[in-house]
């Protein structure tokens, strides 16, 4: 075998062999093929019998996340300490609870809740799976019996509101649509005026907020600013998706014990 010929047979298995290996934006696009994206994810809810709680009794809710093909979602990352985050709100928005599922394994999480009164909710769960994106899968179910008188939905006048003791005074700087604005909930003792410094942690933070529009269309899971303290300011970085009306929750732990306090507002 003369010398031509055997640099040639040489080339021949060089070139198999690096045919034969992924390049490396195969092994990319492999990669970024697996991650799951909220449009290659399902999120079956039932209600159980579809019906108002019973006195002293809760419905239960069952959350079955799947990919698209129907294939079980079977593990998840911990957000703000919790695998999921379930939001029970009522269509007027008048009631409002924050809950957390237990996981039961295969992607299915189950919770009960005692709703008050038959009629429209919205349901909207906060969850990330392994090794896919932050996501918000959310739904309108109607239960049986007997619904509430709706209660209007009206602006605020006043963004100081009491509860359970503490005075809490919303501030926010600006109030434009698509605009990066900066919520700060200040709290003060309702007794003595004095500022509160004893919030603890909430899920990780000083505390929690959500937002929903009045259609309930528009969601907006709002995250706290980090390094903050323990009072008495809290402050939030959010923005609102469209002009409208809006509910604000924001969520705050004192003396082991989370309170809830709300506002509307329009959003010119």
């Amino acid at each position: 075998m003369n010398k031509r010929m055997i640099f040639m047979l040489f080339m021949s298995l060089l070139l198999t062999a690096c045919s034969s290996q992924p390049s490396r934006e195969n092994v990319e696009v492999a990669v970024a093929s697996d991650w799951l994206v909220a449009d290659n994810v399902e999120m079956r809810w039932t209600i159980k019998d579809g019906q108002t709680s019973e006195t002293g009794r809760g419905t239960l809710i069952r959350l079955d996340i799947q990919r698209d093909e129907g294939k079980p979602i079977e593990e998840f990352d911990t957000i703000h300490e919790k695998l999921l985050h379930l939001i029970v709100i009522s269509k007027d928005l008048s009631y409002f609870n924050h809950i957390h599922p237990e996981y039961k394994g295969n992607g299915v999480f189950e919770t009960v809740n005692v709703f008050p009164a038959g009629g429209e909710y919205r349901l909207i769960a906060d969850f990330k799976p392994t090794g896919g994106d932050f996501m918000t899968k959310m739904a309108w179910v109607k239960l049986g019996g007997e619904p509430a008188t709706p209660v209007p939905i009206v602006p605020d006048a006043n963004w100081v509101k009491t509860v359970e003791g503490n005075r809490v005074r919303l501030s926010i700087d600006r109030m434009g649509a698509n605009e990066e604005t900066t919520l700060t909930f200040s709290v003060t003792d309702e007794k003595t005026g004095q500022p509160a410094t004893d919030l603890q942690p909430y899920l990780g933070a000083i505390g929690h907020v959500v937002i929903l529009s009045e259609d309930g269309e528009q969601y907006v899971h709002v995250h706290a600013v980090k390094g903050q303290g323990t009072g008495p300011d809290a402050v939030f970085m959010t923005q609102f998706p469209k002009s409208g009306i809006y509910k604000i929750w924001g969520q705050f732990q004192k003396d082991n014990h989370v309170f809830t306090v709300a506002y509307v507002v329009n959003v010119p």
